[in-house]
């Protein structure tokens, strides 16, 4: 299909969204329509559900903006957040976290953190500031921990010590079980819902023994839990009908989600979450709702072979916003609240892994019109990206970049 008839229709699609939607930034630009950024062939023949679930056409920033490296002296970063002085706090890997100023230098390693399982795609993960930070300093993060029976996503909490060496009074205060010698899919977001609850994402440990929990309401694996600042469940959490449930789960059938973000016009929980060979996904949450993996999915097993039954739809389970096939492998991601580059405003940027590039998806009434890809020619793995107090984009990558994106 030609260049135009894209724009044509993309226009189209923003003409008829904009008419009818009641969001404040409804009237922005995003910026010049383009053909589909994906240009590769999918892994399945696979249907989507609805019009612009996938391969929606692109669309072109045209507020000039830069990419700067503020340092490369990171090692395999994977969580990263803006303290409120505008420097940075990273986790890496590894077990430590550093503190990086916006002129590049980076700190010692701060002490005081729960040893950590770093083999395969486990170690120190996400992070999240307390929203009372400035008063009480505390920080929470989740890590893959090494426990009798193997290993599982962890929750800790600890202070910030007043000279910023140390974390003091390191605690967990949950574990998502059963525990399992797999050292992979551990999933590892965490945020602060709008009700100043923690909301933790986990995987459901990829072996095919564990792989049928994500279905189960009575594990934590494959589900997006929500607690409080004690690791008790919250208030307000769905209730489900099975024998067994935990009353900390909030949604279920996920696969490996490794990325969380608030919606900032309605404080809906977003996820972005890894497919297998094709399929993965962004989720917009809802309580107590099944997210189908792996009972459907857009994807199919690395051999080539389907999954199950090899179905994409299925009464009672969730249909993805938006899924990518090729994958991108969808990491972090942060909706973008600022006003230095208008066509942004409300958008979201996932890191992506395998994809190489950050992700901008245009999003009205719960729907993506419009995709764009930044930084491709970095040939970096995009680890995690956040947005700092200053309105400008932070993102790291797993080659120990840090990156400013903002306007020229």
């Amino acid at each position: 299909m030609k260049n135009t008839n894209y724009i044509l229709i993309f226009s189209s699609l923003l003409l008829t969204l904009f008419s009818c939607s009641n969001d404040k930034d409804s009237n922005n630009d995003p910026g010049t329509a383009t053909d589909p950024v994906e240009t590769n062939p999918p892994n399945t023949k696979y249907s989507s559900a609805f019009e612009g679930q996938t391969r929606i056409s692109g669309v072109q920033t045209n507020t000039a903006y830069e990419a700067k490296v503020i340092t490369t002296a990171l090692t395999s970063p994977w969580g990263i957040k803006m303290l409120p002085d505008g420097r940075l706090l990273v986790t890496q890997k590894s077990g430590n976290m550093r503190i990086v100023k916006i002129t590049g230098e980076v700190s010692a390693a701060i002490t005081g953190i729960p040893a950590v399982n770093a083999s395969g795609q486990g170690g120190l993960l996400g992070l999240c500031l307390d929203p009372d930070f400035l008063t009480n300093r505390m920080i929470y993060w989740v890590f893959a921990q090494s426990v009798t029976g193997g290993n599982l996503t962890a929750v800790a909490k600890g202070k910030l010590s007043n000279d910023e060496k140390t974390i003091e009074g390191a605690t967990v205060i949950y574990q998502a079980n059963p525990a399992n010698p797999s050292d992979n899919h551990y999933g590892g977001r965490i945020l602060f819902d709008k009700t100043s609850n923690l909301v933790i994402s986990t995987g459901e440990r990829s072996v095919i023994q564990t792989r049928p929990l994500a279905q189960s309401v009575s594990g934590s694996l494959g589900k997006v839990i929500r607690i409080t600042k004690e690791g008790q469940p919250a208030n307000g959490n769905p209730v489900f009908s099975q024998t067994g449930a935990l009353p900390e789960l909030y949604s279920y059938g996920h696969r490996n989600p490794q990325g969380l973000a608030l919606h900032p016009v309605t404080g809906e929980i977003w996820l972005s979450e890894h497919g297998p060979r094709g399929g993965d996904e962004i989720n917009r949450l809802k309580a107590g709702s099944n997210y189908g993996w792996p009972v459907i999915t857009y994807g199919i097993e690395y051999d080539g072979q389907k999954i199950g039954d090899g179905i994409q739809q299925k009464e009672g389970m969730e249909q993805p916003v938006y899924y990518w096939d090729p994958v991108v492998a969808p990491g972090g991601m942060t909706f973008y609240t600022g006003d230095r580059v208008p066509e942004w405003q409300n958008n979201l940027f996932i890191a992506a892994l395998s994809g190489k590039h950050i992700v901008r998806l245009v999003i009205e009434n719960n729907r993506v019109i419009g995709e764009e890809r930044f930084l491709a020619n970095e040939d970096q793995r995009f680890r995690d990206i956040t947005q700092g107090n200053d309105g400008a984009l932070y993102a790291v990558t797993d080659g120990g970049r840090l990156y400013k994106i903002d306007k020229k």
